[in-house]
């Protein structure tokens, strides 16, 4: 069960932790780079990826005026007590970091890098595990990230609620004489989704936060994982009413949600009402569990 959470503050970057079942917040990190958005917890080492700063088009308001492009992203650590940072990878060495796992090694997705990778914790070993080609549609772009024993998941979260977004699988090694770029064990589990963002497994299920146009996003959803082949079933949507869901942490029995409205929210998943944590104000992007 979660002792506390670590959630990540996008424009103050600062890297928080948020007691459990109270709510009380206190600062980890307050230099956790330009907008940190993947959180993991190993240990007592936190692991976070940064988008790298962006430009703006200021001809188009808010978010859509963003542009990440630019290769400046990267992937740190810190001790849980704030001590000790270091760069995993330093800004520039990917574009847009998103959310990050751990099994073993660290596994991320690169947005604006249409790519999933992973890399050692001492940041050796770095390998590119998908990579997609952009054509201009917005579909290639590779967000939320989460692992097994065997597989990976992604979501490649398509236009903002454009109603495009999907979850693949694939081994977690490329097959023999194939590439990141050209892989024949990629399965389409879902196809159709609102916006999907980011994941978790838990309990034989998988588990994400989907940011997309109501009634199906802003919301929290779960299914079975598929059997081999197979498509997903229709998900199950857990909460919503979210403003724009991001992070996602899954315990025994309650998941916890971060939006971009500066809240957390609990929901219990079993049935029952959510209730939110904490608000704190400003946007929230990863989120993590520690385990008593």
């Amino acid at each position: 069960m979660f002792s506390e959470l670590i959630v990540l503050g996008i424009r103050t970057g600062t890297i928080y932790r948020v007691g459990l079942p109270d709510g009380r917040v206190t600062p980890l990190y307050k230099e956790a780079g330009v907008s940190p958005d993947g959180v993991v917890v190993v240990g007592d080492t936190v692991y976070w990826t940064t988008m790298g700063m962006p430009t703006r088009d200021r001809s188009v308001p808010g978010e859509a005026g963003l542009d990440y492009s630019a290769r400046n992203g990267g992937l740190h650590a810190v001790g849980l007590d704030g001590t000790g940072a270091r760069d995993v990878l330093p800004d520039g060495a990917l574009t847009t970091g998103k959310q990050l796992a751990y099994n073993g090694s660290l596994y991320w997705g690169d947005r604006e890098g249409y790519r999933v990778s992973r890399v050692r914790p001492d940041g050796t070993g770095r390998t590119d595990l998908v990579v997609n080609t952009p054509d201009g549609t917005g579909t290639q772009e590779c967000v939320g990230v989460t692992v097994d024993a065997t597989h990976l998941y992604w979501t490649q979260k398509g236009p903002a609620k454009g109603g495009l977004g999907r979850i693949f699988r694939a081994g977690l090694e490329i097959p023999a004489g194939e590439t990141a770029a050209n892989r024949s064990d990629i399965e389409v589990l879902w196809d159709r989704l609102p916006e999907p963002i980011d994941l978790e497994i838990h309990d034989g299920h998988l588990y994400w936060t989907d940011r997309g146009a109501a009634p199906k996003g802003n919301t929290l959803n779960r299914a079975p994982l598929p059997g081999p082949g197979e498509k997903g079933a229709d998900p199950e949507i857990l909460a919503d009413g979210f403003a724009e869901a991001i992070g996602l942490a899954v315990d025994d029995e309650v998941a916890y949600v971060s939006d971009l409205g500066g809240r957390i929210t609990a929901v219990p998943l079993t049935g029952g009402a959510s209730r939110v944590l904490v608000d704190m104000g400003e946007l929230l992007s990863g989120l993590a569990g520690i385990r008593a």
